[in-house]
């Protein structure tokens, strides 16, 4: 019966059996088949009814008392067949699908047939639909389409199916206002009234504000200030919905001709915007669809005014590859706005932010995101990332504000715990042993609920205010929309009404409101649905990798006592670190070069510290040795390996992965970048750095540039090393010795890379003195380890042990090295075997003295040992128990 029955009738004569099946009726009729019809997801049948002017949700009830009424089966029938008014329904959609020279049986034509059953007519016209305007309502849905196709009812009514009206959410006021780009604005609709090639196309990164220059066009139609060729309504493609489904060959191209067709046949301008315009193009949807073919022929003929955003490299990628549909357009670039731009933004917005999160913004909060966000977030762009920022923040404090303060929480806690203690008290079995305690839990109860009372009842009036001024500002925001909508539709009464008696009655209301808020913060002490700059704060400390502490921190502070703080950390290298605050403190000031990143070349020889003042930076400026990016210049040898930094060439294994240096730049740009022992890279290598030290950018290999200008670069050398070596470690260094460094580098690397350096920092030799400075870094080192790995083992060294130490570990030729191996072998190794045989436990003190007559450390243990092990002396060899065999 069904062969000819597109698939959505099929579909809906299915559940047409199930409802039947479900209420347990005996027949199915034609009022399962309309429940079937309106239950559906984008329901044809509601389409209809509301273009008829009649109510969708008043049917809907109405079939389902029609369902009550019907007679039921206990138990219900193992077969269902149709009635005879049914049999009767299909008999007319198969006549008129005749009767329009269609293929096969779809949707509106049971519609149709709808309107000749009885009781549905009945139903309808109880539902204030009129069977002439619901015709007509079919006729324009399905226009002159043929339902030749099993998915013809896909075409029906394709503009609301695949695109969003913007104008109907501008006049709901559903739509943010737009503020700052009335320029760009502008240019759109002088673009959109040429005669030909009346398709701008917005090109911008992401984030800078594409769309919402469409919705402050959308806002301008309704306002009616735009030129009449334009006055029309603005969809937006839905390009999900367009895919969706669309699994065999020719569906998705059958819709895109549908939504086409309707647009052309429009009595009205409309003007169509596809966000993300590349992925209309080929290659960019499912299996090998391609929109912009089907799109090329209104383009052509100015039929269709469309308005494509993308951003600029997806437009080279893949739109510029295609002249004929690159041509239909002309570009619009959107640039990121500045940081005062995008402040008057975040006023705008403000009040949007309020109502919806039922919080106050202060306006440093506003300055605070547009700053912040700019300066450690660069890898995003304003005004989207100051906006999500504002917007998080406000999350936060809303969830604060409704969780349960901590107070009520902990008085709760005990509370329980003091309920259950009263409970099994109250099962003991000796009632004299337990009775005094018993009495003293009620109290505690008592006293308990004395104190949670009046908490829980201040914390719920609290929120009970919140919320009736939250209800208020909804009430006044939902009057304005009423207004602007009553004065664009010429009802200057009502609009009046509502602007000068409604809303100021509303609005004086909300002020006392929120001033006896205001008064019971202040009694409170606190105010807890306020965003402050230290919210921003911390949103932007989350994102950034960079701890809220040093964001609210003054820099200048921090910055003024860098050499104090750093010479607590490196020993022995007062001139090193000077020159290294210098810089740095230039460049942060603002009178260096805003886009280059300082750059050092530490030179000195092996174990003074090179290495070690890169993380004691990172940790000072970013509160985290994690903070320092480290590049072996070793593994650069080879001129074919600095691919790994940018990325692989296309067509290259590795080309999706990016490079090893891009990728962590661009997770965390605010770093310390040190390239150790650069003097072993290959030179092609230094060539590649050149961008980077002298511009603070450096392009990967998909071609996007990497920002390094809050990067700290410092390299490290050996070479002039022999000339320091011959210096006394207690003399200060020589001119001719520096003379001597410098030239060495300047003999070895290139002039216009030497050029780029910010400053070259010599390293002193470590003396004796600095060693033994040294000794007790190097102690507390160890403790700090103690502690994170869960012990509490206290180290006690006495002086003596301290200068042998330093003694042992001091080397004219190796610095600071030598004494890391000298403290693992006797002190770390002796330590592990006491700790691991008891001799020392956990929670105790090791007390370390030095045996002078053996020239060793002693351990001087708290216990005795409990378990037995076997001491080796140097000269005792020790043979495994195996059987050699000679072989010949």
């Amino acid at each position: 019966m069904t062969q000819n029955f597109t698939e959505k009738a099929q579909e809906t004569l299915q559940n047409a059996f199930q409802i039947a099946r479900d209420h347990s009726h005996v027949q199915v009729f034609p009022v399962h088949v309309a429940s079937a019809l309106l239950a559906e997801d984008g329901s044809l049948l509601k389409s209809v009814v509301e273009r008829a002017g009649g109510d969708s949700v008043k049917l809907n009830r109405a079939y389902q008392k029609a369902l009550v009424r019907l007679p039921s089966q206990e138990p219900p029938p193992d077969d269902y067949s149709p009635s005879s008014s049914l049999a009767k329904l299909i008999r007319s959609a198969q006549d008129l699908q005749k009767k329009n020279g269609d293929s096969y049986v779809s949707q509106d034509h049971l519609i149709s047939a709808l309107l000749g059953d009885d009781s549905s007519l009945a139903l309808l016209k109880e539902s204030s639909v009129n069977p002439v305007q619901l015709k007509s309502a079919i006729a324009e849905v399905r226009g002159s389409r043929k339902v030749d196709s099993r998915q013809a009812e896909e075409g029906f009514d394709a503009l609301k199916k695949y695109a969003i009206d913007m104008t109907a959410l501008a006049e709901q006021g559903k739509l943010d206002p737009v503020i700052g780009r009335d320029n760009q604005i502008r240019r759109v609709i002088r673009i959109l009234s040429r005669r030909t090639k009346s398709n701008p196309v917005l090109i911008g990164e992401p984030g800078v504000g594409k769309t919402a220059i469409v919705e402050g066009l959308a806002q301008r139609i309704i306002n009616r200030d735009v030129p009449p060729g334009l006055l029309g309504r603005l969809w937006s493609l839905d390009l999900a919905a367009l895919t969706a489904g669309a699994s065999y060959k020719g569906q998705f191209e059958e819709r895109v001709k549908a939504l086409l067709s309707e647009l052309e046949k429009a009595t009205s301008p409309i003007i169509l915007f596809v966000d993300e315009l590349h992925l209309i193009m080929a290659g960019q949807g499912n299996g090998s669809m391609d929109a912009a073919n089907l799109f090329k022929p209104m383009l052509a003929r100015g039929t269709l005014r469309m308005i494509g955003a993308t951003t600029l490299v997806e437009y080279r990628k893949y739109i510029e590859k295609d002249a004929a549909f690159e041509r239909r357009f002309q570009q619009v670039l959107v640039t990121e706005p500045s940081i005062p731009e995008t402040i008057s933004i975040l006023r705008g917005l403000r009040e949007r932010y309020e109502l919806h999160h039922s919080c106050s913004i202060l306006d440093s909060a506003l300055v605070a995101a547009a700053k912040l966000a700019h300066r450690y977030l660069p890898a995003r762009r304003l005004p989207d990332s100051a906006l999500d920022c504002v917007d998080e923040a406000c999350a936060g404090v809303r969830i604060a504000r409704d969780s349960q303060p901590e107070a009520i929480d902990q008085l709760e806690r005990q509370h329980t715990q003091l309920k259950i203690e009263e409970h099994a008290l109250g099962q003991d079995r000796d009632k004299k042993a337990s009775a005094a305690r018993l009495v003293e839990v009620r109290e505690a109860i008592a006293r308990i609920d004395e104190e949670l009372h009046p908490l829980k009842a201040k914390h719920e009036a609290t929120k009970a205010r919140g919320k009736e001024i939250q209800a208020l500002k909804e009430r006044i925001d939902d009057l304005r929309t009423k207004a602007e909508t009553a004065q664009r539709n010429q009802d200057f009464a009502t609009a009046s009404d509502i602007r000068f008696y409604s809303i100021p009655e509303l609005t004086k209301k909300l002020e006392k409101m929120e001033e006896d808020k205001r008064a019971a913060d202040v009694e409170r002490g606190e105010a807890d649905d306020v965003v402050t700059p230290d919210d921003i704060a911390e949103v932007v400390g989350r994102w950034s990798g960079i701890p809220v502490s040093r964001l609210k921190q003054g820099e200048k502070e921090k910055l003024l006592n860098l050499e104090r703080t750093m010479s607590k950390e490196i020993v022995g290298q007062p001139q090193a670190i000077k020159a290294l605050a210098n810089a740095i403190r230039l460049s942060r000031s603002g009178l260096a070069d805003p886009k280059k990143p300082p750059v050092f070349m530490f030179t000195g020889s092996s174990g003074s510290g090179k290495t070690q003042t890169a993380k004691c930076l990172a940790k000072l400026l970013f509160d985290s040795e994690e903070a320092m990016i480290r590049i072996d210049s070793s593994e650069y040898s080879e001129p074919h390996s600095i691919s790994r930094l940018i990325g692989s060439a296309p067509g290259y294994v590795g080309y999706e992965e990016g490079g090893t240096l891009t990728n962590k730049v661009k997770e965390r740009p605010y770093c310390v970048l040190l390239i150790d022992e650069i003097e072993k890279a290959c030179r092609q290598f230094w060539m590649l750095l050149l961008q980077v030290f002298d511009d603070g950018r450096l392009t990967d290999n998909k071609g996007v540039v990497v920002d390094f200008s809050n990067t700290i670069i410092i390299c490290t050398t050996n070479l002039g090393s022999a000339a320091l070596n011959e210096v006394d470690s207690d003399a200060p260094l020589p001119p001719a010795v520096k003379d001597a460094v410098d030239a060495a580098i300047r003999a070895y690397f290139p002039a216009e890379f030497i050029n780029r350096i910010s400053s070259v920092v010599i390293f002193n030799k470590l003396s004796r003195k600095h060693i033994r400075k040294l000794v007790d870094h190097r102690l507390r080192e160890i403790q700090h380890r103690l502690a994170a790995s869960g012990k509490t083992i206290q180290l006690n060294l006495d002086e003596a042990s301290k200068d042998w130490l330093g003694t042992a570990g001091y080397s004219n030729a190796y610095g600071a090295r030598p004494l890391n191996r000298v403290i693992q072998s006797e002190l770390l190794n002796q330590l592990s075997r006491m700790i691991l045989d008891d001799s020392i436990l956990d929670g105790e003190t090791a007390n370390v003295t030095c045996d002078h007559q053996a020239n060793r450390l002693v351990i001087l243990p708290n216990h005795q040992s409990t378990i037995q092990s076997m001491d080796i002396d140097e000269d005792e060899e020790l043979l495994d128990d195996v059987d050699i065999e000679e072989v010949d």
